[in-house]
């Protein structure tokens, strides 16, 4: 028997990560689509930068409300039956975008992006622990980076398939002025892409409920029934590096997602025609930034000083962006253009290089956050997956700040409190373990 035991512990291990890996696919492709879905509602529906900014924060936003109702729906029905439950209300959402697009109410649009954000937020609560567990807890960030690969492969890809799907041949110039016809063609080419979207998100949901995957919330419990009368979430807050993590993260999804998803719109206000596909170019270099860390991290570099140059280097690149010349094309020229890519203004280059600067943040300040909690890791988990609606106010700031006299490119200055705040973690936050 226990040679038999032996002998499948290897197969468990491999298969959790091979489902996580799949999971995580899916939650970069469906969070990376409103790279491309902002600016294509833009031209759709005559949106100001603001309101274009509340297509992102109806998504994230859903993470202040449902992240800690997920632990505890995790808590009574497990990980894994919690992971399928929240690919279903994805499904439900994708559903959504139907009659938002055949009636072109901006309201519908916000509701289905409010849902999926609910149905994504229990999935992360889920998903994420596994792989800090599956492992070493020194080597976690380049676990994580692993994933990160895999979710921001998909936010690369995720971009392309709407744009061929979705915008298809659809030739009206960025930024023109669209007649009915034309917003009627617009809107009805996103009806069978998302229907395919949620017919697969319900096959994956049922695929993980009956899929291997080991529970991780037995230990949990066991703890809960010692510490029976002690409230988690008191206990979790008592611990400052991790409610320093949660600001981290908070900060760190705010600037991910404005250099992610706020690019194809400030592509659109330049004229750039392939806005839609703007946010591949930031997630192209996040991937590079996860490989540097898989390949440096903890071998060259400890994930507290990897944490310190990605917060510099975001310094560095937003102050290029704030006052660099829309006029100069000398990076795309260099980078791009030789290899048949398109010639892109200097400040578009330095928000898609954002992505190599925020790549290693997430998976260094998840194991530093969650490094000695035991069975607070659930309750740490769904406060850490809080942090997320950081994605919620980031473009939100961006998108008020467009409407003064900075414009959209002066509007990206909202970064730099955010990289200070994740170098203030890297150097000193996650190393304290009181309050007192």
């Amino acid at each position: 028997m226990e040679t038999a035991a032996t002998q499948a512990k290897p197969r468990s291990n491999v298969m959790p990560m091979v489902i996580v890996a799949i999971l995580f696919f899916v939650l970069g492709f469906a969070t990376w689509l409103n790279g491309s879905l902002m600016p294509y509602l833009t031209q759709m529906l005559s949106l100001t930068p603001l309101q274009a900014s509340l297509i992102l924060f109806s998504f994230y936003i859903a993470v202040t409300f449902t992240a800690l109702p997920s632990a505890w729906v995790i808590r009574k029905v497990g990980y894994k039956n919690g992971m399928a439950l929240g690919i279903g209300i994805m499904m439900l959402a994708g559903l959504l975008y139907i009659p938002a697009a055949k009636t072109q109410i901006f309201a519908v649009f916000l509701l289905a992006q409010l849902v999926i954000g609910t149905g994504q937020t229990l999935l992360q609560t889920a998903v994420n622990p596994y792989v800090v567990r599956l492992g070493p807890e020194e080597t976690a960030a380049v676990r994580v980076s692993i994933m990160g690969i895999l979710n921001k492969g998909a936010g690369v890809i995720a971009p392309l398939v709407f744009t061929a799907l979705v915008l298809g041949s659809f030739t009206a110039p960025a930024g023109a002025e669209l007649t009915q016809p034309q917003i009627d063609t617009m809107a009805d080419r996103m009806v069978l892409p998302y229907l395919g979207l949620a017919i697969f998100l319900g096959l994956l949901a049922v695929a993980v409920r009956y899929s291997p995957l080991p529970e991780l919330i037995s230990e949990e419990l066991a703890q809960d029934a010692v510490n029976e009368g002690k409230s988690p979430l008191k206990a979790a807050l008592a611990i400052p590096s991790l409610v320093f993590g949660v600001v981290a993260l908070f900060v760190y999804v705010a600037v991910e997602v404005i250099a992610g998803d706020t690019i194809g719109m400030y592509a659109l206000s330049l004229g750039v025609e392939r806005y839609s596909v703007m946010t591949s170019y930031t997630m192209v270099c996040m991937v590079v930034g996860y490989c540097l860390g898989i390949a440096l991290i903890p071998r060259v570099l400890s994930q507290q000083t990897a944490l310190s140059i990605s917060a510099v280097l975001g310094v560095v690149l937003t102050l290029s962006v704030v006052f660099g010349n829309n006029e100069s094309y000398a990076i795309a020229n260099a980078v791009l253009v030789p290899f048949g890519g398109v010639a892109l203004p200097d400040t578009l280059m330095f928000i898609a290089l954002l992505g190599l600067a925020n790549a290693i943040v997430w998976p260094a300040v998840w194991p530093l956050a969650l490094s000695g909690l035991g069975h607070l890791t659930s309750i740490g988990s769904a406060l850490l997956i809080m942090g997320i609606a950081g994605g919620a106010f980031g473009p939100l700031f961006w998108g008020i700040f467009s409407g003064t006299g900075l414009g959209q490119q002066g509007a990206y200055i909202v970064m730099l409190p955010c990289y200070a705040f994740i170098l203030f973690y890297a150097l000193k936050g996650h190393k304290i373990k009181s309050w007192k």
